[in-house]
């Protein structure tokens, strides 16, 4: 698989490089702007873009405005956007989108080596990950407007939680020291208080919370 690398800071770009490459994937270029990485993704069609949120010139959003555009073009193509802090709109515009194969991830989570790795591959698999600041940021029943999550139970808020932030049923089993027959059970109930239609299940475990949010907004 090629991936494209886009970050304004030559050190941590170079750093991506070496930590994507040793996940099995071959770079196919490098952008240090939100232009510069809509023309190299459009003539390489690579199956992942990695991408910071904030490059040049602005540096406010271009790293994102790229990512939903490839996404838009090129729905076959994986993205993973970067960010320094959590940044809730920015999680929500990426993850709205339908289909999986996204990501969201705060910049020290790549010192988790690992489970970096695997990110790459789960998203590349057409899953949704999110970074687990900004799971409990959007689970967080004293933020203004959560006024709706009473329509779950603690124990489905817990599930949802982990489902967010890309766990298996086993984790989530194993996590919350209950069956994984019990977790089906959980996300089903989940899935019919906030009425999402089937889907792509790993999608639809980040959607749940997507949705929630939305209606309670």
């Amino acid at each position: 698989m090629r991936a494209v690398i886009a970050e304004d800071q030559a050190l941590l770009r170079e750093g991506l490089v070496l930590v994507v490459e040793s996940a099995g994937f071959e770079i196919a270029g490098t952008a240090d702007s939100g232009t510069s990485l809509l023309e190299i993704t459009r003539t390489e069609k690579p199956d992942l873009v990695v991408t910071d949120i904030r490059m040049p010139p602005t540096f406010t959003d271009e790293g994102l405005v790229a990512a939903l555009e490839i996404r838009r073009t090129q729905p076959s193509t994986a993205v993973l956007v970067l960010s320094q802090f959590v940044q809730r709109r920015y999680a929500l515009e990426l993850v709205r989108q339908r289909g999986g194969g996204v990501g969201y991830l705060l910049k020290q989570r790549i010192s988790d080596i690992g489970t970096f790795r695997d990110d790459l591959k789960r998203i590349c698999a057409g899953g949704t990950v999110l970074d687990p600041e900004v799971v409990a940021r959007f689970m967080d029943p004293t933020d203004s407007g959560r006024a709706g999550l009473e329509r779950l139970t603690p124990r489905q808020r817990d599930v949802l939680g982990l489902m967010a932030a890309g766990r298996s049923n086993a984790s989530i089993a194993r996590e919350l020291v209950i069956t994984e027959k019990a977790v089906v059970h959980h996300a089903s109930r989940i899935y019919d208080v906030l009425g999402l239609p089937p889907s792509a299940d790993d999608h639809r475990r980040v959607l749940a919370v997507i949705q929630y949010l939305t209606n309670s907004d």
